[in-house]
């Protein structure tokens, strides 16, 4: 993603622009402590066609993680716009060939009808699936919440989805709306298990 943001007067290849700030974020995730990395990326999902090398630079960085290894791919979030198109399903080699172990997708601001491609995927890739969409104002409830995790169960199954969350960052709402979503996630959440989905 941000090989594709700078403005380039030096390199003329984005390929060569990626893997040079690859290394320093490379070098910078090796001196952190930390239980998780995570890698966002936003700009793969609506060109699926530079899985191949994307997927390297990404790697790159991933391997000084000295913890678990997280990537989470949105289709963007400017100003509540979603900025990528594209499908979930293009992406099946990207994460075939991804060094993490788990991600980070969004899911409710585009629907549920993808998450069967993820049974494509292996499975050592644990699953993270957006359950809050944080492209509107409107705070689901509870209830919605536990549904949308329960279809996410159901198609892929307790052993994959490890991780329920929003869609993306809550950097573009209101405090007052972004705290209302988290503390619906959580209810939600808790209800899923209640309700005996907690397998």
């Amino acid at each position: 993603m941000l090989s594709q943001v700078l403005l380039d007067r030096y390199y003329g290849d984005k390929q060569a622009l990626a893997w040079d700030i690859a290394e320093i974020l490379r070098q910078q995730v090796a001196e952190i402590d930390a239980a998780v990395i995570q890698v966002d990326e936003a700009h793969l999902t609506g060109h699926p066609e530079d899985w191949e090398w994307a997927v390297q630079v990404i790697n790159h960085v991933l391997s000084a993680v000295k913890g678990e290894k997280a990537v989470h791919l949105c289709f963007g979030n400017y100003g509540g716009q979603t900025i990528q198109k594209g499908f979930w399903r293009d992406l099946v080699p990207f994460f075939n060939a991804l060094n993490a172990d788990h991600v980070v997708l969004e899911f409710a601001r585009r629907g549920y009808k993808e998450l069967e491609v993820f049974r494509d995927v292996k499975s050592e890739l644990k699953l993270g699936i957006g359950v809050v969409d944080i492209k509107d104002n409107e705070v689901e409830s509870p209830d919605e919440i536990a549904r949308r995790i329960e279809l996410a169960v159901k198609v892929l199954g307790h052993e994959r989805v490890r991780w329920v969350h929003p869609d993306c960052g809550l950097w573009m709402l209101h405090r007052t709306i972004a705290d209302r979503k988290l503390v619906s996630l959580v209810q939600g959440r808790d209800l899923f298990l209640k309700g005996g989905g907690g397998g």
